[in-house]
């Protein structure tokens, strides 16, 4: 029970770094700027702030449940995975810190939407009104940057195959990734004047959370890569 609430824990802040990281806190500014249209009735900028949300858990929640499950789908790929998973959760945890801290970087352009898609969807979901936040939210969380694609891919689905939850830790994690939109809306239905210092604030912190995730990540996978890959320490 204590392991599960950690894994969690875990999971929700791989979340909470994830939303506050550059690429995603430029979406999620994107999707601040969608809630505030509707300042002026505050209980639907709360309630876009929840579909944004509810559409962002729901696509990293499926995402997980297709990359968890069709790896345990093929029985053998499955008792390979339980038997060896320790062996390159390692570096694959070094590379997905290496990758945070900024000293390794990709290109992934080929998994980013681009500026011009980004406001094309904006005035798609214009047109749906309220609801268009949950269209937001789904397709603003597949638009993947290195650092965000280092943490859900390098970190929360190894973490999702180890304990063999294709669902409720990706589920945790797009809960994470939508609360800092979920506290925007909450600020701007009750007056919003401390925004910008909020945003400010929430850079900062980004910066630190950042550094440290990224050391603590490259701390682990040294453990992992010494004991399990190369069993030098048991």
């Amino acid at each position: 029970m204590n392991e599960w609430l950690m894994v969690s824990a875990s999971a929700l802040w791989l979340g909470i770094l994830t939303s506050v990281s550059p690429c995603p806190l430029a979406t999620n500014i994107a999707a601040i700027s969608y809630i505030g249209k509707r300042v002026d009735r505050s209980g639907a900028a709360v309630f876009t702030g929840i579909l944004y949300a509810a559409g962002r858990t729901l696509a990293y929640a499926l995402l997980g449940l297709m990359l968890v499950h069709s790896l345990f789908s093929v029985p053998a790929l499955s008792m390979w995975l339980q038997e060896y998973m320790n062996r390159f959760v390692g570096p694959v945890l070094i590379i997905a810190g290496l990758i945070v801290l900024g000293i390794l970087s990709i290109s992934l352009d080929f998994l980013s939407f681009g500026d011009r898609f980004s406001r094309w969807l904006q005035q798609q979901a214009d047109r749906g009104g309220i609801f268009g936040a949950l269209i937001l939210g789904f397709f603003f969380a597949l638009s993947f940057c290195p650092v965000s694609a280092a943490l859900f891919f390098g970190s929360l689905i190894p973490l999702s195959l180890k304990h063999q939850s294709g669902i409720m830790l990706p589920l945790i994690y797009g809960i994470g990734t939508a609360l800092p939109v979920l506290g925007v809306g909450m600020l701007l239905a009750a007056g919003g004047n401390s925004l910008g210092r909020t945003l400010n604030r929430v850079t900062q912190f980004e910066v630190w959370a950042r550094r440290f995730t990224g050391v603590l990540f490259i701390g682990i996978g040294l453990y992992f890569t010494v004991a399990y890959t190369f069993e030098l320490w048991m």
